[in-house]
């Protein structure tokens, strides 16, 4: 309660149409760090058919039990998005706000993982998002998620189809409840070394975000351990606790660093948000190719 007032919790969508850019280890560690920083979490997986954050869960509560240590444990909800059962997509997706009406009326974050494709769950779960988070992968084919690139050098042709799909769940959140959503890109799997395609992919990252309508975060550098740590259901900020037997290195000191930073940008700590600069109602430029970048 605050104020005397009704205070719902926030919900944080990790959604993209592309595969392998991270977005249930960045659900897991930041379901992890907000439950570490004293907040009450619940995970929703919206890709019941891939189902990695519901497995990444099970195996956290597989390795606590058996090695009797405490972790902190998101409640979880596998949902299944299949209409096999004879329940149509219209009942799902009211199953779907009715969950997170549930969570967010006791809990104080809820964490969708969204399949990696284009599907009406993946477009509803946008529309309900008070923090969305796309992960992409440090390269230009990723960069087609948030714009159509082409040309040397790199020139934006035009905003890509997920960009536009934002835009529309945008216009549907305002609609429904006047409420906004942060996007926030997650530029993910950095290399840890300097490249010319590094720093182009930067400048053209940091144009989009005020034509687009986005804050742009560093995510993680490409890491062996946050591949390992799956199988144990351990997240990088587990590693000073007594029984996970896997001692602390500078990588992983420097990647707990880089979970701090994205909850600190998520929690919007020291931040504005890219809807300062972009008028609320707007859509994605479509001038996007007067100007290389």
């Amino acid at each position: 309660m605050v104020d005397g007032e009704y205070s719902r919790g926030q919900v944080i969508v990790l959604g993209n149409e592309k595969g392998g850019t991270g977005k249930s280890t960045t659900a897991m560690h930041l379901a992890v760090a907000l439950m570490r920083d004293g907040h009450s979490v619940a995970t929703v997986d919206i890709d019941s058919h891939q189902g990695t954050l519901s497995r990444y869960v099970e195996n956290r509560r597989q390795f606590a039990d058996g090695k009797g240590v405490r972790l902190p444990v998101p409640e979880h909800t596998r949902f299944d998005i299949s209409t096999s059962g004879g329940e149509s997509v219209e009942q799902k997706l009211e199953r779907l706000d009715a969950l997170a009406d549930t969570l967010t009326s006791r809990l104080d974050y809820v964490v969708m993982d969204c399949p990696g494709s284009d599907n009406p769950f993946a477009r509803h779960a946008i529309s309900l998002a008070d923090v969305l988070i796309s992960p992409v992968n440090d390269s230009f084919i990723d960069l087609d998620l948030l714009a159509r690139i082409g040309g040397t050098p790199p020139r934006v042709l035009g905003p890509s189809v997920y960009s536009q799909t934002v835009w529309e769940q945008k216009q549907e959140r305002a609609r429904k409840t006047g409420a906004k959503i942060d996007w926030i890109v997650l530029r993910n799997r950095l290399s840890t070394l300097e490249s010319r395609n590094k720093a182009n992919v930067g400048i053209t990252l940091d144009q989009l975000a005020s034509r687009i309508g986005f804050r742009l975060v560093d995510g993680f550098h490409e890491r062996v351990i946050f591949r390992q740590l799956f199988l144990q259901g351990l997240t990088v900020l587990d590693l000073r606790d007594e029984g996970t037997e896997i001692s602390l290195n500078l990588s992983h000191v420097a990647a707990r660093q880089e979970i701090r930073r994205l909850l600190e940008a998520v929690k919007g700590e020291g931040a504005a948000t890219a809807d300062s600069e972009t008028p609320a109602g707007a859509p994605p430029k479509a001038d996007m190719a007067a100007g290389p970048v």
